[in-house]
């Protein structure tokens, strides 16, 4: 049996990101009922509103769900007490160190996935006792590692590193490419951009429809002195921009960043300035489609992809 599949107990080794703006209970509990693992993303809930999204997801799904907590933000404390008391599943770390958290996650009988973007912090992850890994290529959209190392690049690299279950994300939103994972080494994927445009995401409709015309090169890396964060090309990309090429200070980045600019563009609409967060598989997307749809579609291009791998011939 797939190792993603025995571990979180679900039929398919596909992870919904737990993407802020994007992952409330309506995208988790879709995921999980087709046969994926969705999760919430408590990066842009206050623990209240975390609260009311695992209730939600509780009562709209019997499978196996969790929540994404990046370990950056403020009233992580709460948050993970919460978790621990509405008995969430699964949880999902990132953007910090995993020794904080998971051996108190797992005394609560709780399933602990970090995310990375290199292999030396993959070993670190294995050290702290994480059951499985995220090594996320910098195609992904949001907030990135430092080292810039593809996904293609990074999942050899990590599977090298760790023994660990592993999986693969940054870059992936159909089934050919999920293979292409696997054969990598990664025994399952996460995918985030294709889920944050689906009916379910909570996010703006006008977002969705922006992320779904973009093309090559449509977003691009950004806000490197804070922490690197992947961007659609807009006008509040373009202050970022020259900011950053003029040399401005940590302190006039934080302080053009303000307050709720992800919450502006991609939850509010306001897509000039507002900082919109999406991955450069988004140059894929062309639709706006229901959750099931896109499992289907994943699963199946998989099988299709793994047959044609087997006779040695592919159909684009």
């Amino acid at each position: 049996m797939n190792l993603i599949c025995k571990l979180f107990d679900i039929k398919y080794p596909i992870i919904q990101g737990g993407m802020v703006w994007c992952s409330g209970w309506k995208l988790a509990s879709a995921v999980s009922n087709s046969g994926g693992l969705g999760l919430l993303g408590a990066g842009s809930m206050h623990p209240e509103t975390l609260e009311e999204h695992i209730v939600k997801t509780k009562a709209a799904t019997t499978k196996p769900f969790g929540v994404n907590v990046p370990l950056l933000y403020p009233e992580t404390e709460r948050i993970m007490d919460i978790i621990a008391a509405h008995e969430v599943p699964v949880v999902f770390t990132s953007a910090g160190s995993p020794k904080k958290w998971t051996s108190w996650l797992k005394d609560k009988g709780i399933t602990v996935a970090h995310v990375v973007s290199s292999s030396f912090f993959a070993a670190k992850c294995e050290d702290a006792g994480v059951d499985a890994i995220v090594a996320e290529g910098f195609e992904a959209g949001g907030h990135n590692g430092r080292e810039e190392t593809t996904t293609m690049t990074l999942i050899p690299a990590v599977r090298k590193a760790t023994r660990l279950p592993l999986l693969a994300a940054g870059g992936i939103g159909s089934g050919q490419a999920m293979l292409a994972a696997m054969l990598l080494g990664a025994d399952g994927v996460q995918i985030g951009s294709a889920f944050a445009v689906s009916e379910e995401s909570s996010a703006h409709i006008d977002f969705k429809k922006l992320v779904t015309e973009l093309g090559e090169g449509g977003t691009k890396l950004a806000l490197k002195k804070l922490a690197p964060t992947r961007l659609v090309k807009n006008n509040f990309f373009e202050q970022v921009d020259a900011a950053e090429k003029a040399g401005m200070s940590v302190e006039a980045l934080r302080e053009l960043l303000g307050r709720g600019r992800a919450k502006k563009g991609m939850f509010e609409g306001n897509l000039q300035e507002g900082e919109l967060e999406i991955g450069q598989v988004s140059a894929m997307l062309d639709g706006i489609l229901p959750v099931a749809t896109i499992m289907e579609n994943i699963v199946s291009g998989y099988e299709a992809a793994r047959k044609q791998a087997e006779q040695g011939k592919f159909n684009f």
